[in-house]
C-alpha cells in the first residue's frame, strides 16, 4: 500500500504558488478533477491563502469559493477543506468534504460533532506574522509536543479519524524545517498518521537554487518537491500534500513498492 497524496486546490486569488488560477469555480472543478485522474487520494480545497503575510477572508466569501467545489467533487473523490473558521468548516462538510484540514489546530470540536475526519497542524503565530521571527527551544520537541496535545484532545473527545502535520513553513525557518524532516520518524512513531506538506515552498528555493546562485522560483521547485515528499514518505509519512499530483503520485507509488512500513 502506498502513502496517500492529497491534491492541493486553491480557490484564491492570492496563493503563494497558483493564485487566481483556480478561482473560477469551473476551472478550480476541472483542476480537481484532473487531480482525481492523476491519481489523487484527497483532493484539499482552500478559499483562503495562508501564504506568509496573507490577510484573512470574510467568511460569507470564503464559503462561497469553496462550497460550490466540494459540492461538484465529492462525488468523485474525498475531498478536505482547508480552513481555520467553524462555519465554512461546517457548510465544507454539508457539501460533502470528510476531512478539515485545519492549520489553527483549533477545529476539532466540528469535526467530532460531524464524524469527520481532523488534521492538527502546527503553526506559529498566523499567516501575517508567522514568518517575521520564529523562534524555538527546540522545534522537533515543541511542534511536536503541540500537535500530538491537540491530536490526543480530539481523540479523546470523540474524533475517529485524526492526522498530526508539523507545518512545514508555517513560522519555520529552513533550518528549522530541515530539523523537523530529519526527525519525522519520532512523531511517526508516536502513532498518529503523520501529513507533510512541502510543495513548492519557500526554503526548498533557498535550499536548492538555480544556475545563477538565486533561489529557485515556485516553478522550478518541483525537484526539492519531489525530494522531500519522497523522504518524508519514507520516514513514514502517512500523506503528502502536493500541487504536482501525477509525479508525486509516481513517487508514492515506488515507496510503497519498497515495502517501507506505511501507517
Amino acid at each position: 500500500m502506498r502513502p496517500l497524496v492529497m491534491g492541493v486546490l486553491n480557490v484564491t486569488p492570492d496563493s503563494f504558488s497558483d493564485g487566481g488560477r483556480y478561482l473560477d469555480p469551473d476551472r478550480a472543478i476541472e483542476r480537481g478533477l484532473e487531480m482525481v485522474a492523476e491519481g489523487a487520494d484527497v483532493v484539499d480545497v482552500g478559499g483562503e491563502s495562508s501564504r506568509p503575510g496573507a490577510t484573512p477572508v470574510a467568511e460569507d466569501e470564503e464559503r462561497r469559493r469553496v462550497v460550490p467545489v466540494i459540492d461538484a467533487l465529492a462525488a468523485h473523490v474525498r475531498v478536505s477543506v482547508d480552513t481555520v473558521k467553524p462555519a465554512v468548516a461546517e457548510a465544507a462538510l454539508a457539501a460533502g468534504a470528510s476531512l478539515v484540514n485545519d492549520i489553527s489546530a483549533t477545529l476539532w470540536p466540528v469535526a467530532a460533532a460531524s464524524g469527520a475526519g481532523w488534521v492538527a497542524m502546527h503553526m506559529a503565530g498566523t499567516p501575517a506574522t508567522m514568518q517575521d521571527d520564529p523562534r524555538y527551544d527546540d522545534v522537533v520537541a515543541d511542534v511536536g509536543s503541540f500537535v500530538l496535545a491537540r491530536a490526543r484532545e480530539a481523540a479523546d473527545a470523540g474524533v475517529d479519524e485524526v492526522w498530526v502535520d508539523p507545518g512545514i513553513g508555517f513560522g519555520k525557518t529552513a533550518e528549522q524545517n530541515l530539523s523537523l524532516l530529519q526527525h519525522l520518524p519520532e512523531l511517526v512513531a508516536e502513532g498518529f498518521p503523520v501529513m507533510v506538506g512541502t510543495s513548492r515552498k519557500t526554503f526548498l528555493g533557498r535550499l536548492a537554487p538555480g544556475p545563477d546562485g538565486r533561489p529557485a522560483p515556485v516553478e522550478d521547485r518541483l525537484a526539492g518537491s519531489i525530494a522531500t515528499a519522497t523522504w518524508a514518505m519514507l520516514c513514514g509519512a502517512a500523506m503528502v500534500r502536493v500541487h504536482d499530483v501525477a509525479a508525486t503520485v509516481q513517487a508514492a507509488t515506488l515507496v510503497g513498492q519498497t515495502g517501507v512500513p506505511s501507517p
